[in-house]
C-alpha cells in the first residue's frame, strides 16, 4: 500500500481516523468537565470583576439613552445612575451577563452644548464612568438621513479620487524613469495610509469592549485581507501566466491600489457616518471637506501602474467607484450600526489589503540593473508621505 492511503490495510487505521482521534479524545475530555460541572473551576475569592463599556450614546429631547455592554468575566447590575453629581431614576435596571448588552434609559433636561458625567453604580458599589463633552440631539437614521450620507460618500470618495485620475496623461509623459518615481509616491501614499490606519483601528479597538478581542482585531482583520488577497493572488498569477519582473500587470496593480484604498476609505466613511450619528455636525462637516482634499491624492495613486497602457473610460470609472464607493458604505454603518469591535476589524482589513499592496508596487521602484532604488524613487517615497501627512492636516477625528 502507497504511504499516505486512506484505506483499512492488514488491520491499519486510515489516515484519517489518526488525525480524527485527538479531536475526539478532547471532546470525550470536555463533555466530561462539562457533565461533572467543572469541580473546582467555578470556586473563586474576592470581589466580583464588574466591567462595562458604554457603545453608544442617543439623545433624545429630555432623555439619554445609554448602551452598555458587559465587557468583564462577571455578571454585573446596574442599581443607580448619576449625572453631574445627582441620582436620577432611569429605566433598564437588570443583570448584564458576560458579553451581553443592554440599553439603559435616563430622563433628564439636558441643555444642548453642555458637557455631562455619568456614573453608573453597580450593585456591588463599583462606578463606571461616561463622558459627553457637548451634548446635541442625535439625528434620527430614516431613509433621508441614509441618503445624506449617499451623497458624502460621493462627494468624499468618489469624486476627488476620479479628479486625481486626471493626471493620468501627466503620468504617461514622465518617461520609465519618472514612472518609477511616481511609484514610489505611491507607495509613499499608501504607507501613510497604512500606519493612519492602524492607530485609527487600534484606537477605535481600545475604546470598545476588550472581550471580543480589541486591538487584536486589528491585526487579524490584517492578516484574514493580506492572506486572501495573497491567495487570489497566485490563484490568477497561475491563470494568467503575466508576471513582469517583480510583479504583476499594471492594470493588475491598479486594481489592487483601488481596492487597498477603497478599503482604507471605508474607515473615513465610519468616521463620519459616526460623527453625524452622535450629533457631531460640525466635526462631520470638517471631515468631510478634509477627507475630500485628502483623497484627491489617492486618484494619482490608482493611475500611476498604468501610465504605459491604453485604458478605457469606463475602467478608469470603475477604479474610482471601487476606490470611493467604501466611504458611502463606511458612513451608513458608522451612522446605523456603529459597533467598535466590529470597526477595528475593518480597519484590519483595509490595513492588510494596503500591505498588500505595497508588496506588489515595492519591486516596480527598483533599479532594473541592480535592483536598488534610486535617490528620486527615495525622494517620492518621502514626498508621498509628506503629501499625505499635510492634507492629512485638513482632518481631525
Amino acid at each position: 500500500m502507497e504511504a499516505g492511503s486512506a484505506t483499512v490495510d492488514r488491520g491499519k487505521l486510515p489516515v484519517w481516523a489518526l488525525g480524527l482521534i485527538p479531536v475526539v479524545l478532547i471532546a470525550l475530555a470536555l463533555a466530561a468537565l462539562v457533565l461533572l460541572d467543572g469541580p473546582g473551576l467555578g470556586e473563586r475569592n474576592g470581589v466580583p470583576l464588574e466591567e462595562l463599556v458604554v457603545e453608544q450614546t442617543t439623545l433624545n429631547p429630555g432623555e439619554i439613552e445609554l448602551t452598555v455592554r458587559n465587557d468583564g468575566p462577571d455578571p454585573v447590575e446596574i442599581a443607580q445612575v448619576s449625572v453631574n453629581d445627582s441620582y436620577v431614576p432611569f429605566e433598564g435596571a437588570g443583570e448584564v451577563g458576560r458579553l451581553g448588552a443592554q440599553t439603559v434609559t435616563v430622563p433628564y433636561p439636558w441643555i444642548e452644548g453642555e458637557a455631562y458625567e455619568i456614573f453608573l453604580l453597580t450593585a456591588t458599589g463599583g462606578t463606571i464612568l461616561h463622558e459627553i463633552g457637548a451634548a446635541a440631539e442625535t439625528p434620527g437614521v430614516d431613509l433621508s438621513f441614509f441618503g445624506l450620507m449617499a451623497l458624502l460618500g460621493i462627494y468624499v470618495g468618489v469624486i476627488p479620487i476620479t479628479i486625481g485620475m486626471l493626471w493620468l496623461p501627466f503620468v504617461r509623459r514622465v518617461g520609465q524613469g519618472g514612472i518609477r518615481i511616481l511609484i514610489a509616491l505611491t507607495v509613499g501614499l499608501l504607507g501613510f495610509l497604512a500606519v493612519d490606519t492602524f492607530l485609527e483601528g487600534r484606537e477605535i479597538a481600545l475604546s470598545g469592549p476588550q472581550g471580543f478581542g480589541g486591538e487584536a482585531l486589528v491585526f487579524i482583520g490584517a492578516a484574514v485581507a493580506y492572506l486572501a488577497l495573497v491567495g487570489v493572488d497566485s490563484y490568477l498569477r497561475g491563470r494568467r501566466k503575466k508576471a513582469e519582473v517583480g510583479g504583476a500587470s499594471g492594470s493588475y496593480l491598479a486594481l489592487l491600489v483601488a481596492i487597498g484604498i477603497g478599503l482604507h476609505n471605508l474607515g473615513e466613511g465610519l468616521a463620519i457616518g459616526s460623527a453625524y450619528a452622535s450629533g457631531a455636525l460640525a466635526l462631520g462637516a470638517f471631515l468631510v471637506v478634509g477627507f475630500a482634499l485628502h483623497n484627491t491624492t489617492e486618484g494619482l495613486a490608482i493611475v500611476a501602474p498604468i501610465a504605459d497602457q491604453e485604458v478605457k473610460l469606463g475602467r478608469l470609472v470603475g477604479l474610482g467607484l471601487i476606490a470611493g464607493a467604501p466611504v458611502t458604505l463606511g458612513a451608513w454603518i458608522g451612522a446605523a450600526a456603529f459597533n467598535a469591535s466590529l470597526v477595528a476589524f475593518l480597519f484590519g482589513v483595509g490595513l492588510g489589503a494596503i500591505i498588500q499592496v505595497i508588496v506588489q508596487l515595492w519591486p516596480m521602484m527598483r533599479s532594473r540593473l541592480d535592483g536598488s532604488l534610486s535617490p528620486g524613487v527615495v525622494a517620492g517615497i518621502l514626498a508621498g508621505v509628506g503629501i499625505m501627512y499635510t492634507t492629512g492636516l485638513l482632518v481631525s477625528i
